[in-house]
């Protein structure tokens, strides 16, 4: 499948991956793809859409964050290994 952009924000704790992740889908025409686990309790989000609709989300967690972000970034027409990389995350946690 081809995405417009992958928005990814990490967060600490499950409950603040849910606050920033319906933030992000309050912005704008996005849509969750998966998360991921990381050590010390980090939380990876993965949103889908358009370039200016991911742009959006990501900015608007940025700007009035819902919770500490430590990171939040886009990536625009994202290469084939790393649709195959978010995917196999989204199968992995029975997203897809």
């Amino acid at each position: 499948m081809r995405y417009g952009a992958f928005g990814l924000v990490e967060v600490l704790g499950s409950s603040n991956a849910i606050a920033a992740a319906d933030k992000m889908l309050k912005t704008a025409e996005v849509s969750f793809l998966t998360w991921d686990y990381k050590c010390g309790g980090h939380v990876l989000l993965i949103m889908t859409g358009s370039v200016a609709a991911v742009t959006a989300a990501v900015e608007a967690v940025r700007e009035e964050p819902p919770c500490k972000i430590f990171f939040a970034g886009v990536i625009s027409n994202p290469s084939e290994e790393t649709v195959r990389i978010a995917e196999e995350r989204a199968k992995r946690f029975h997203f897809a």
